[in-house]
């Protein structure tokens, strides 16, 4: 099962992720977090995708809620959200996804949602809803944080994970402040822009990375941009993880575009991420 196993069920979110950094601690390792659009292509793949990243080697997983106008996403994840949208994913069904995720693995899942869908939700019910689907936390990438109080009190509340995130322009006094009210973990965007695969990491992304960990109560991963072995080696070096999107889900979309098989589909994306797994060091 790998490292994941400690995240039992019946406690927390932000237990069970807690968690899985502490035991990738005692095992030397550093996180993978990979991106997975639900609903691309459909419902089923979505929970079978999970399952797989878990298996092969993956601490925890964000879930990207489709939406028609997101802030932060490449066109890579852009497409998937498309794709699912056009298929009829709602959010009773990526509730539905995270739901049967959970209960088939011990893999904490965060949700990567924008403010906007839970605004129209409600936040009591949305956090209620996301509890009872198993989810670990929420990503809410266009959530200031002079907005965030009410979402951030009902999180700690609920024992969701409230992770936010830090970008390469955010002056330290601000970057400061995010850091110690992030949950769960920190998440470091590693590059200016949207999502997507990039051939190498910035320059400087080290020394931000560890001038965060002094700032932070939670472990720092590194996302956006991050694709392959020698990238998520490099992230593991400084951080306490990475976050791989893209790459992913690309790989799925090509995958299903090309008429592969089910089988076929998550031969490749556990190839993939056990590849990625590995170079964040031994699996227990």
């Amino acid at each position: 099962m790998g490292v994941t196993s400690p995240a039992l069920a019946g406690t927390t979110g932000v237990e069970r992720i807690a968690a899985v950094f502490a035991a990738n601690r005692a095992a030397g390792r550093k996180a993978l977090a990979p991106f997975v659009t639900a609903g691309d292509p459909d419902a089923d793949a979505t929970v079978a995708v999970l399952e797989a990243v878990g298996r092969a080697g993956a601490s925890l997983c964000e879930l990207g809620v489709p939406y028609s106008d997101p802030i932060a996403d490449g066109p890579v994840i852009q497409a998937s959200y498309t794709r699912a949208l056009n298929a009829g994913i709602t959010l009773e069904g990526v509730f539905d996804i995270a739901k049967r995720a959970a209960t088939a693995g011990s893999m904490p899942i965060l949700a990567m949602v924008s403010y906007s869908i839970i605004f129209r939700r409600g936040i009591p019910a949305f956090t209620a809803e996301a509890v009872a689907a198993g989810l670990a936390g929420l990503v809410v990438p266009d959530l200031p944080l002079e907005e965030s109080d009410a979402l951030d009190t009902a999180c700690r509340s609920a024992g969701l994970a409230l992770v936010r995130l830090v970008t390469p322009t955010t002056p330290p006094d601000r970057a400061a402040a995010i850091a110690k009210k992030s949950t769960g973990f920190l998440y470091c965007v590693s590059v200016a822009g949207v999502t997507g695969a990039r051939t190498e990491l910035p320059a400087g992304l080290a020394e931000r990375v560890a001038w965060l960990k002094t700032q932070a109560h939670v472990p720092v991963l590194v996302g956006f941009g991050i694709s392959g072995p020698e990238q998520v080696r490099a992230v593991a070096a400084v951080a306490d993880g990475a976050i791989v999107g893209s790459a992913l889900v690309r790989l799925v979309a090509e995958a299903a575009a090309a008429g592969s098989s089910r089988a076929d589909v998550l031969a490749a994306v556990s190839g993939r991420v056990a590849e990625l797994a590995a170079a964040c060091g031994p699996r227990s």
